[in-house]
């Protein structure tokens, strides 16, 4: 009676607990960076305090940056709820750093007319040509390939045996997963069922939850059974801080942040007050920046920017023929085309950025400064000190004062000299509004 009891009393809440369990859905539909880290490792984070039974990640992507993508699977393996990646809609791809997360997941699931694989760590690709590969089977990681480097060598061991660790975590094909890597095999979504590599092939949403519907599952050292015949499906787009994310850590706009920062802080440590400049520069110069830590950057690159744009200043500072200029310009394109330090697609800075704004530099530092520089070294043509020099005409003379004429105004004037009316006389000293005057050895009788 009392194991009934409990049945009775445990069951309505069992029941409405399944009842009220969704599927969180993600999407991941471009290069994987971290804002897409950031968006998925929160979404996860978050999913058991959201009641989800499942969590699903519809992706199409052709790879991405390894840091982004190793913080993904950290947060995919350490769920404890299942993650389901569906490589979705018909045309999609699991590339590269796809292929990984794929691999990772608990469930691995692909749509028909879908492909993965090309896992080769994308800073070693395009060394040698197609079919210059040796099988993986004829691989030995304790051979060297004299074709690689060392370096090349040591990225595509490392991957080999993440991926093969993802592998044997999921009890998936751990031979073709080696052949991803070494030689950038790809599959079709049948193929990748035939041999193991994924675990279900499905042509919708719907479809997938039904056949994974009393499928067991090992997570977290604990088995879980699915019940996701009827289980609603939430959908969670990337918030804000997402897509802002995702705009400032683009390439091209964090080069852009910070020379603009860079620009706008010479602008008003060059003009004392100004405000705007300094305002405007800093904010996009700590948002350049921000962006840039999350990126591949290579400091050398960063530094002959520094250079370049250092030079150029020089350059308008002390006129050298050129020399400084040009060296600026070099430096700064040289800096700016490795400044990223990843081949990753969509993670390089476009050329046509860098040719417009080393123009402007140009324009801006050598041009621009330099008239200003050269405007500092004319004579002064307005206020008190413009009078020093000045010849005026005096109109009256009493005593030791005469009032003059000078650059269309009256002038009180005294001199140590004699005046007379109509001479022509020289400022050579003003205090307060008297000015000190002598005579020129011509008259105007």
């Amino acid at each position: 009676m009392s194991l009934l009891l409990l049945v009775i009393i445990t069951a309505p809440a069992a029941a409405e607990e399944t009842s009220t369990r969704s599927v969180l859905q993600l999407s991941i539909e471009d290069v994987i960076g971290p804002a897409t880290e950031d968006y998925i490792t929160r979404a996860i984070e978050s999913a058991p305090g959201e009641q989800a039974g499942l969590i699903l990640i519809r992706m199409d992507t052709p790879g991405g940056l390894d840091s982004a993508m190793r913080g993904i699977i950290k947060s995919i393996t350490s769920s404890p709820i299942p993650v389901v990646t569906y490589v979705a809609p018909t045309g999609s791809r699991a590339a590269s750093a796809g292929t990984y997360i794929l691999y990772a997941s608990h469930i691995a699931a692909m749509a028909p007319g879908t492909n993965l694989g090309a896992a080769t760590p994308v800073k070693l690709g395009g060394s040698g040509q197609p079919g210059d590969e040796k099988p993986a089977s004829e691989q030995e990681s304790d051979k060297p390939d004299p074709g690689k480097s060392a370096s090349e060598r040591k990225a595509i061991n490392d991957a080999v045996a993440y991926i093969r660790g993802l592998a044997e975590l999921r009890g998936r094909n751990a031979e073709w997963a080696e052949q991803a890597v070494r030689q950038a095999a790809s599959l079709s979504a049948g193929e990748a069922l035939e041999k193991n590599v994924i675990d279900l092939v499905a042509r919708s949403n719907t479809d997938l939850l039904q056949q994974l519907d009393g499928r067991k599952l090992d997570v977290l050292d604990q088995e879980q059974v699915l019940n996701t015949r009827n289980m609603p499906v939430k959908t969670r787009n990337p918030d804000w801080r997402s897509r802002l994310l995702s705009v400032i850590t683009n390439p091209n706009i964090a080069y852009i942040l910070m020379l603009i920062g860079i620009y706008g802080l010479i602008f008003e440590f060059s003009n004392p007050g100004a405000i705007v400049p300094g305002t405007v520069g800093a904010i996009a110069l700590l948002l350049g920046l921000y962006s840039l830590q999350l990126l591949p950057v290579n400091y050398a690159g960063m530094a002959l920017i520094i250079l370049g744009i250092a030079l150029m200043i020089g350059e308008a500072y002390q006129p050298s023929f050129g020399i400084l200029g040009i060296g600026g310009v070099i430096a700064f394109v040289f800096g700016s085309i490795i400044l990223i330090d990843t081949t990753a697609p969509g993670y390089g800075i476009n050329p046509g950025v860098i040719a417009a704004f080393a123009l402007s530099s140009v324009l801006m530092f050598v041009v621009v400064v330099g008239l200003a520089m050269r405007s500092r070294r004319r004579p002064v043509v307005s206020g008190m000190e413009q009078l020093l020099g000045g010849t005026g005409k005096v109109i009256t003379v009493d005593d030791h004062r005469a009032t003059i004429l000078i650059h269309s105004e009256h002038w009180q004037a005294v001199s140590d000299q004699p005046l007379q009316p109509g001479q022509r006389v020289r400022v050579t000293a003003a205090e307060g509004l008297t000015l000190t005057v002598e005579p020129l050895n011509e008259s105007t009788h």
